[in-house]
């Protein structure tokens, strides 16, 4: 059966599990508790949740505020809004103060295809990842969300969690997700082509990997939920390993994680590095699948584009 859970709801089940326990754990919205799947902790725990309207830079000033007073706040809201809205505010209530504030930036990349530009926030990596003390996460499941919501309400710095808006094709499984805090995950080890990857086209990436080694090319593929801080570490082991390090992220070209990866790589250990994202323009209308298929971010077109990647490397 496909799965039917969104990350978002994820969040929303490990919240409402916390909250049972610890009334400083609470939830802010801007008039989104709908969209970010978290009516039913408003419902359970209205003491809990605070609805602030359509108003984002009061929604993280409010919940920088909280955090100052002991609270643990989960400020929701679309990542287009809260990204630009209240950059201010993430950068000096959140960030520069070191308050316990968890930006869950929902619906985020293109995910809310058809609505166009204004609703899409392609830029969101590369702008949070500019803020000094702030962390940058987007997992690439509903397990792994799980696993990265629980290990962020143990700690108490700030963070931005990037999650998509439907539900996405499993990784891991719940008795079987490997989680190591601001670690990559390898999903799958190889010797010709390391591809890097965050969020939702982690999966694409991993179904690549099985296209290409259908076709005898060996690929390793890293998990890359933790954007900021960059797991270096993984990124220079699997580079050394290849011949070429192709990077994927449903983002713009310039900031996100193929920018990082490439310094990374440069730095360390010289290989062609090569970013598959969206394109430095408006997208195409069409839901989240069209447009990746559109942009050769599927399996099949991560395929493609690493297996001509390789090729100019052995050139």
């Amino acid at each position: 059966m496909p799965n039917k859970i969104a990350n978002k709801q994820a969040i929303c089940d490990v919240l409402m599990e916390a909250a049972a326990t610890d009334k400083d754990v609470c939830v802010l919205c801007s008039d989104s508790r709908g969209s970010a799947s978290l009516t039913p902790f408003f419902d359970k725990y209205p003491e809990q949740a605070i609805e602030v309207g359509i108003a984002e830079q009061d929604l993280v000033g409010i919940a920088a505020g909280l955090a100052s007073c002991g609270k643990k706040p989960f400020a929701a809201s679309p990542a287009s809004f809260l990204t630009t809205r209240s950059y201010e505010q993430a950068k000096v209530d959140c960030a520069y103060s070191d308050t316990n504030v968890k930006l869950i930036g929902i619906s985020g990349g293109i995910s809310y295809g058809a609505l166009g530009m204004s609703h899409h926030s392609a830029q969101d990596i590369a702008a949070m990842s500019a803020i000094p003390n702030m962390r940058v996460y987007l997992p690439s499941d509903r397990f792994q969300t799980a696993k990265l919501i629980r290990a962020l309400l143990k700690d108490e710095k700030p963070a931005y969690v990037r999650v998509g808006r439907n539900a996405v094709e499993d990784i891991y499984a719940e008795d079987s997700c490997p989680f190591e805090m601001d670690k990559a995950t390898w999903l799958k080890e190889g010797t010709d082509i390391a591809i890097v990857a965050t969020g939702e086209l982690v999966r694409p990436a991993l179904d690549a990997a099985a296209l290409l080694e259908a076709k005898g090319i060996s690929a390793t593929v890293l998990d890359m939920y933790c954007v900021k801080p960059l797991d270096e570490e993984a990124v220079v082991k699997a580079a050394r390993n290849a011949k070429a390090v192709l990077t994927v992220e449903e983002h713009s070209p310039y900031g996100g994680l193929g920018a990082r990866v490439a310094q990374t790589v440069a730095s360390n250990c010289p290989r062609l590095v090569e970013n598959l994202s969206l394109p430095d323009a408006p997208v195409v209308t069409g839901t989240s699948k069209e447009v990746f298929s559109y942009y050769g971010l599927d399996a099949e077109g991560i395929a493609a584009s690493a297996e001509k990647l390789l090729g100019k490397a052995e050139q």
